[in-house]
């Protein structure tokens, strides 16, 4: 196994914004890497798990570029009985299901996706022809969905983590897990997830909530080396120094920061990290909404133009920061001999060595 044509990837959420994604990862694929695992949250699920499937089946990513361009995304936003009564019917909806769409189409549409590539359950995407790997069985698998659990108040890493709720992990569908990952609090209905043993009946909603950016979820953790790194992929501005954004006056304003500090404050901690920056695409969606899912096609090309500029920029960034005298063919790449970064060497753009993967 040459390592060095390999980096595991972990996606942003980020709604529609998540075309920028696919330009992102087209461009790395066509620099030679390829992406044994991958994670995401919320649009970084949806986009992950098609990738995950056309790797199984050898198809390439730029199908999915094309099949992302024809996608009507306002379909996704699919209206109740009680939709035609306006505000009211939204609410009345919201009241009775926890969502005032249900998201039906777009399981369906992950489900048909999904399945025009050869996957349906987690089993479909275990990892078997990997001898060298250190992960234990019930992490083998070749993608990593991430969903809050408001039942139990705690991050759910799918399928990692069906063994604590008494299910097999290879038996469960993707796209439901997907479809928990983009659960967006009161826009989408929740996914009950019924565990197994009689543990009862589990509220999965957006992972987003609990870590929209787990870039995290594959390092190592037995202290040996890597295999290849982690790459990253943001979807928003790279971060500046954080200040005081406004002052707290009341409990009102308190209650909403608290709740900011909640949602993001994970994330940011890791962002603060040196090495964490240096291991992460930036895309540019400035002025994109997460949830214009009437977004036009001339900002659906933007986004994905920012997606690959983003890749080609973080490239030049590592490429430039390896001495002459360490250069790897990968460094030297240009799209068509790209190899991606040696496994245990150095990370070139931080200086310190490249975060390791759980491999």
């Amino acid at each position: 196994m040459d390592n060095s044509r390999y980096a595991d990837l972990v996606l942003e959420g980020g709604g529609v914004k998540g075309i920028g994604l696919l330009g992102a990862i087209e461009e790395l694929a066509e620099r030679g890497l390829s992406f044994p695992r991958i994670a995401g949250a919320s649009a970084g699920a949806i986009v992950g798990a098609l990738c995950a499937a056309c790797q199984q089946a050898g198809r390439p990513v730029r199908e999915l570029v094309e099949l992302m361009e024809t996608l009507d995304y306002r379909s996704f936003a699919d209206p109740t009985v009680l939709d035609r009564f306006g505000l009211l019917g939204k609410g009345i909806e919201l009241l009775l299901h926890d969502g005032v769409y249900k998201g039906d189409v777009a399981l369906h549409w992950i489900e048909r996706q999904l399945a025009e590539r050869g996957v349906h359950t987690w089993g479909d995407l275990r990892i078997d022809d990997d001898p060298g790997t250190s992960l234990p069985p019930d992490r083998r698998y070749r993608l990593v969905v991430v969903a809050s659990d408001l039942s139990r108040g705690q991050l759910v890493r799918l399928p990692w983590d069906y063994q604590h709720y008494g299910l097999d992990a290879d038996e469960q569908p993707v796209a439901l897990a997907v479809r928990a990952s983009m659960s967006y609090p009161f826009f989408f209905r929740p996914v009950t997830l019924t565990a197994g043993h009689g543990l009862g009946e589990c509220t999965l909603v957006d992972g987003g909530m609990l870590s929209n950016f787990p870039i995290d979820v594959f390092d190592r953790t037995d202290g040996k080396p890597n295999r290849w790194p982690t790459y990253g992929v943001k979807l928003s501005g790279r971060p500046a120094a954080r200040q005081i954004s406004h002052a707290i006056d009341g409990p009102i304003d308190l209650a909403f920061a608290a709740l900011h500090t909640l949602l993001d404050a994970h994330d940011a901690y890791h962002l603060d990290d040196e090495n964490t920056t240096a291991r992460t695409l930036f895309v540019d969606t400035h002025g994109v909404s997460t949830l214009d899912f009437g977004i036009d096609r001339e900002t659906q090309r933007t986004l994905y133009a920012a997606g690959h500029a983003a890749a080609r920029k973080f490239l030049s960034r590592r490429a430039a920061a390896i001495p002459a005298s360490r250069a790897t063919p990968a460094s030297r790449a240009t799209p068509a001999e790209h190899t991606g970064p040696a496994p245990g060497t150095d990370d070139p753009a931080s200086g310190t060595t490249a975060a390791p993967s759980a491999s």
